[in-house]
């Protein structure tokens, strides 16, 4: 489908609570399922990326229902399937489901085969693949990619150092530890997301987690809990970024999850010269939250290192759509991670930008972006969800409008975007032409 942008005529304006982490979604459904007991998950983000991840629980034996919005659920003992387990296009359902089922005792003697889209099946696995296999695990690939083919058996806790930060390898490693005779550990050689090492905890788990480090000792069962989802911080990065484009607008956002491992996108925001103000609304244990309220002002480039780039690594492509915008020239690098997403989305961004008139220069690691006017024109998403929204913030402020090409991708992720962004003011509309 195509999705035609309209540059803005008013301002947006309202007050905006963005749909539940995605990240936080996944893993409530898969520790949902392993654990004994029940658990409810209140504000689950219901896209197609999480129903696959929760789809593939109920088929391996979790008993699933919804109540009045809440995902109810009750596992512990999980079966083999009769056939596949589909996750789409979620490469954190594949890889962090790969962990958790790798040495579960109760699939002892099966063979799983976990399988996705055209898309996820060009994603890399071996990261997880070979720290699994120094476990023990026994588990089979095409050439480092999907299909996996698991066959469960007794594993042992290892200390893993991970060539680079990844928060779905460490938690990959993590949820085998669950099942791992002694200690798993996981050394990271900088900061990635902590939502695993933060949610376990509620789960009934134990481990020590800090400092780029994390312990668990193994085999532990998880219990089933009350689990929140807070607001997807990088759903609710396009509307910041609107807001920021679009003269004179007003946007209060609500309940945003503010996990410090992952709120790089505000750091850089600050950097650019936006004003952020964060109000809490919980903190401590568990996912902080909180209500966020940007001004539009004078956007500058500036130089994203690599260090900024794991806490951020979803947001590139919009910060990308504002470096178009801003004075000055962006640079990133570091960030050469964002060509193994759902597209290499370095090389899309730089190559759409470019049909709009940016100026962009692509490196292996990153890219330079001259901000200035944006032109109307027609774009194409490569099947990336992310690019498609980024897109479209940018045609925001475009001097005609824009046409974003395989703009259904965005239903992977966030399926309200276009009708929120009606809600604040924004002129979109989907054709099938």
């Amino acid at each position: 489908m195509r999705l035609k942008i309209q540059p803005a005529r008013t301002p947006l304006s309202g007050t905006y609570r963005p749909p539940g982490d995605k990240s936080v979604s996944h893993r409530a459904a898969i520790f949902g399922g392993l654990a004994e007991g029940e658990t409810e998950i209140h504000g689950f983000l219901d896209s197609a990326d999480t129903r696959a991840t929760l789809e593939a629980m109920r088929v391996l034996g979790a008993d699933v229902s919804q109540s009045g919005g809440v995902i109810l659920m009750r596992g512990g003992q999980l079966r083999a399937p009769a056939g596949d387990l589909d996750l789409g296009n979620s490469g954190t359902g594949m890889r962090l489901l790969a962990g958790a089922l790798a040495g579960r005792p109760d699939l002892s003697g099966a063979s799983l085969r976990l399988v996705g889209d055209e898309s996820l099946s060009t994603r890399p696995m071996g990261r997880i693949i070979e720290p699994l296999r120094a476990m023990g695990a026994d588990i089979d690939s095409v050439d480092g990619h999907a299909p996996l083919t698991l066959r469960p058996r007794a594993l042992r806790g290892i200390r893993y150092e991970q060539p680079m930060a990844s928060a779905q390898v460490k938690s990959a490693l993590l949820l085998a530890g669950l099942s791992a005779e002694g200690a798993t550990e996981v050394v990271e050689p900088g900061i990635s997301r902590d939502h695993t090492e933060r949610m376990l905890p509620a789960f009934g788990a134990q481990l020590l987690w800090g400092d780029c480090q994390c312990r668990l000792d193994g085999p532990q069962k998880l219990q089933g809990t009350v689990c929140r989802v807070p607001g997807d911080l990088s759903s609710a990065a396009f509307v910041l970024a609107a807001t920021l484009l679009v003269d004179g607008s007003t946007v209060e956002l609500i309940e945003v999850g503010l996990n410090p491992t992952r709120d790089g996108v505000l750091r850089i925001l600050e950097a650019m010269g936006a004003s952020v103000e964060r109000t809490m609304v919980s903190s401590g244990e568990g996912e902080p939250a909180g209500h966020l309220r940007v001004r539009p002002g004078n956007l500058r480039g500036v130089d994203i290192e690599s260090e900024w780039v794991p806490l951020a690594i979803d947001e590139f492509p919009v910060l990308m759509a504002l470096a178009a915008r801003a004075a000055g020239t962006t640079r990133i690098r570091g960030a050469e991670e964002l060509r193994v997403k759902e597209s290499d989305r370095l090389a899309v961004m730089c190559r759409e930008l470019s049909k709009l008139g940016v100026q962009v220069r692509e490196y292996p690691d990153g890219a330079d972006i001259a901000g200035g006017p944006v032109r109307g024109g027609r774009v194409d998403s490569h099947g990336d969800h992310r690019i498609a929204m980024s897109l479209a913030v940018l045609g925001l402020v475009a001097e005609a409008p824009v046409e974003i090409e395989n703009a259904q991708w965005i239903r992977t992720s966030y399926p309200g975007f276009v009708d929120d962004m009606r809600a604040l003011g924004a002129e979109m509309e989907w054709s099938s032409g």
